[in-house]
Parts: C-alpha cells; structure tokens; sequence
C-alpha cells in the first residue's frame, strides 16, 4: 500500500479541481489537494463557527451514534472517545476559520497516529468520520438556508480529513509492524553471506534465494538498467528496492509504477508528465514520475502492459537521459535508474508483439529472475515465522499467535503455491482472522492448502497455470458479500452468520470495500 498511497498523494498535489465557482487561478489558489479553495473556506465560516460554538453538544451526539453503532465491539470508552476527538474537533475548527491548513494537517495526523497506537481498527475509524459528519449536520445554521455549494465544500473539507487521518494512521501503523523486522533485519545483516536468512525485506535461505542475494547487490553497485523477472506474487517490487537500497544513495527516491493498474492512454503522461493545457482536465503542469524519481530509481511493473508506441518513448528516454512532457516542444534532462518487471517470459512477449524488441535487448544486460516459491519449499518455515511476527503486530486478536503446527507446516509444504509468496501472506493472515488457538493448526488453513485439493508433492510440483480454485480472499470477499445480502445489509446479523465479532465483520468490510 505505501509507494501506491504516495503516488496518489503527489498526483493529487499535481491537479487542480476544474469548479468554475473557484475563481481564477492564480487569484484564488487551492490550500490542499487542490480540493479546497479560499472562497470554500470562507464559505465555510459559519459552519465552523458553528461548530466550534456547539463543540460540546456535537462531541456527545457523536459518541452516542458511536456506542449505538458499534456497542460492546467498540475500541475506545467514553473518557478516551472525548479526549482524542474533543481536542482534534476544537483544534481543527480553530485551524480552518484561521485558515491555517498546515496546523490543521498537523492536528489531523496527531489523531490518525493516536489511534493507530490504540489499535483502533481503520473500519472503526472510517465509520466514526462519518458519524462525526452526521452528528455535525445537526447544528448547521438554518437560517440564512445553506446554498448546496457549502454541503459541497463542506463534503470536499471531509475528504481532506480522512486523506490526511488515513495517510497518519497507516503510516503509524506500518512503523509499529516493522519495529520487530527491522529488528530482526539487522541480525541478519552481521551475518555473512552464505548464512543470510533475510535480505532488505525479503525472507529465504534456499540456495536459489542466495544467489538471488549476490546478484541484487551486483545490480546495485551499479546504475543500469535491470529486467527483474518472476511469476506474481514472487515479490518483484521487494526485489527492486532492494537494488535501490543497495546503491550508492539508497536515500534518494524510488518511485513505483505498476503499469498494468492505469489505462495504456494514461501511462505516457504519467511518466513523462504534461504541459497545462496539454488536454483536457491538464489544468496545471505535473512533472511526471521519471522527474519525481530524479537522483533515484523508477520502478515499472508489468512492463509488457505499456503499449509499443510508450515503449519506444522509454527507449528514447533510457538513452538520452531525457523526457518530453505531453504537451511541450522540449526535451527536459534527467537522472534516474530504471528498473522493470514482468510476470511473463520476456523472449516469449517480443514473439508475441507485446515487448519491443529493442527495448528488451537495452533491459536484458541485466536480468535478475526471482525463483517462485514451488523451488524453494525449504523457504515456507521462515516466511510462515516472518508472516505471523508481522501480523502479531498489525492485527488485532485478543491473544498473540505462538506459531504453527507441524502438520499445518506439512500440508503448506506439499501444496504447488501457485500465487507464490503473496497467497501465503494471504493464508497466514487468514488464521489470524478465523483461528482461535495460539498455534495455526491445519484447519486455520485455506480448504485448497489444509485439505490437500490442488496439493502436489514437492519433487512433482503442478504446471504452471492459473489455479481453477479461486483466492482465499476472492472466497473471503463473496462469503461476506452473500452474508450482506441474506441480512438485507444488517451487519449484527451478518457478523453472527458468519461466526466473527462485529469487529472483525467491519475490519473486512473495509478490507475488500464493501461499505
């Protein structure tokens, strides 16, 4: 989540909302995320006024619609509920009427971050931001009648809100889960070469995983271009940090791209940037991610989804150093290393049309292939312990888990793992939810890995194909989406349907979306 998350927050910095109430540019420039303008503040005032003057009866309707919603499942008591959203609700309605945006942001990750700390789950937090809109709505002067452009703005001050809360709060999150790895990141570290178990991020001590080790620090040492190459799921992005955080400036930006996530209209500007003007919408300049990655590394997965025409425009970029913005009639130099990856045979993607082949003869000086797990079963132990030290630390579970059963190790080590290293994240993170007990037993497993369906032994591993049996999180996703619709919605009935607290039910609500 996090490069993609940064990504987002650079892009929305970069466009300007086209609302012809705005003004004219120049004279009446957005405060945040090119959301808010300054005549929408102003408009806002006595709505903040408002507030600010009924603070009191807006925090106690608040935390009344919060204990009816979330009754005994809820994170914080009725002293802490005042406390943490009291002061941000006073704060930040002082900030706003003096439209200090930067204090207001300030006050906003303070919250995001106390709550992280107190574990308070992100559906919770999610649900009680919509409570507070609803609470707030209640003393919103009547008379004169607010115009439908304030609802608008005020809805627009709402999305700042929650963008900056959600950033804090997963930002705090990710520090607080990484305390242990990092940890355990430096042991590995001291250790020589041969007997490495971890490696900037990545778990593995199998022969084929140490040689993946030597080549990533061969890749860093120098500045050229690399083609990291593996079946999804295998951890190609790790892969190309870790050659970034192997290089002489491992401090300097790495950008992510994953270009199979935007549309092939998309990519060019997105890479390259674009002049104001250069189309419609274009109503500010953006610098374009080669630029973004100045001094650093661009990576960009699933390569093969750019189409030829923007190949050969990377080719060009490669080469020369420089990029053309859509729009401009200048080529504007740059400094940054390109790596990229594909889930697919890269010779079999030239034959095919969909990798030019100049382009692949400038990547494939330095190809780096990452083994999928099925090559590596003697692995599975370690990312198992890896997987729940993490998740120990991210989830909440009213016990930590201990470890996991011999036998549920057995059956991890006889099934083909065609989703690679991300479908065991996924099976791991699965037991959290729905087991119980302090050690993952074999029935915490999904039904195609603990009841042996699919499952292939070790020295007969099955072809490489797209598995028949859908995700664990794809069986998830729809178990919960039917338990919504057998209750008409109603989540209290839906969460004993399904056997899980209410908690747990608003967690993976928010998890795949479904609110």
């Amino acid at each position: 989540m996090c490069s993609n998350w940064r990504h987002w927050f650079a892009r929305l910095n970069d466009m300007a909302e086209n609302d012809q109430s705005a003004g004219v540019m120049g004279e009446n420039q957005p405060h945040y995320f090119h959301l808010l303008w300054d005549n929408e503040l102003e408009d806002l005032k006595g709505i903040l006024e408002s507030l600010k003057t009924n603070k009191n009866q807006v925090l106690t309707n608040w935390h009344r619609l919060y204990v009816i919603h979330f009754g005994d499942a809820r994170s914080l008591t009725e002293p802490e509920f005042m406390e943490l959203y009291g002061s941000e609700l006073e704060s930040t309605s002082e900030d706003l009427l003096g439209k200090d945006i930067t204090s207001f942001t300030s006050h906003v990750r303070q919250i995001g971050e106390a709550l992280a700390d107190r574990k308070v789950p992100f559906s919770e937090v999610v649900v009680s931001m919509h409570l507070f809109e609803e609470s707030a709505s209640e003393v919103f002067p009547t008379f004169p009648p607010i115009a439908p452009r304030i609802y608008h703005s005020f809805d627009k001050l709402s999305h700042c809100r929650m963008i900056v809360l959600a950033d804090a709060y997963f930002r705090s999150q990710t520090a607080l889960a990484g305390t242990r790895i990092q940890e355990l990141e430096g042991e590995a570290a001291k250790l020589p070469p041969e007997m490495r178990t971890r490696f900037h991020g990545i778990v593995g001590a199998a022969p084929v995983m140490r040689d993946l080790y030597r080549r990533i620090e061969a890749a860093g040492a120098t500045r050229g271009t690399v083609l990291v190459v593996g079946e999804s799921g295998t951890g190609k992005e790790l892969v190309a940090r870790a050659i970034h955080e192997c290089g002489p400036n491992p401090r300097l930006p790495f950008v992510a791209l994953n270009c199979a996530a935007l549309p092939r209209d998309l990519i060019e500007s997105e890479l390259f940037g674009y002049k104001r003007g250069a189309f419609s919408g274009a109503n500010t300049e953006y610098l374009g991610l080669f630029r973004a990655a100045e001094g650093g590394t661009l990576f960009l997965d699933e390569i093969t989804e750019m189409s030829p025409e923007t190949q050969s425009k990377l080719l060009r970029a490669i080469q020369e150093r420089t990029v053309r913005p859509v729009g401009s009639t200048r080529e504007v130099p740059v400094d940054a290393r390109l790596i990229a990856s594909t889930n697919r045979d890269p010779e079999e993607m030239v034959r095919a049309g969909q990798l030019r082949q100049d382009l692949y003869y400038r990547l494939q000086a330095n190809v780096v292939r990452v083994a999928p797990l099925r090559e590596r079963i003697e692995d599975i132990p370690l990312l198992a312990d890896h997987f729940i030290v993490l998740f120990n630390e991210r989830l909440i579970r009213p016990s930590p888990v201990a470890g996991i059963s011999e036998q549920a190790l057995a059956a991890m080590a006889n099934y083909a793992w065609p989703g690679n290293v991300r479908e065991l994240s996924n099976a791991i993170e699965g037991a959290f939810t729905f087991g119980n007990s302090a050690l993952i037993s074999i029935e915490d497993l999904p039904p195609q890995i603990g009841g042996q369906r699919n499952a292939s032994p070790i020295g007969s591993p099955l072809p490489l194909t797209r598995s028949a049996v859908s995700s664990f999180a794809d069986v998830e996703r729809n178990l919960i989406r039917r338990a919504l619709e057998t209750t008409e919605g109603n989540k209290a009935r839906a969460a004993k349907l399904l056997r899980i607290s209410r908690k747990k039910l608003y967690a993976k609500i928010a998890k795949y979306g479904l609110v």
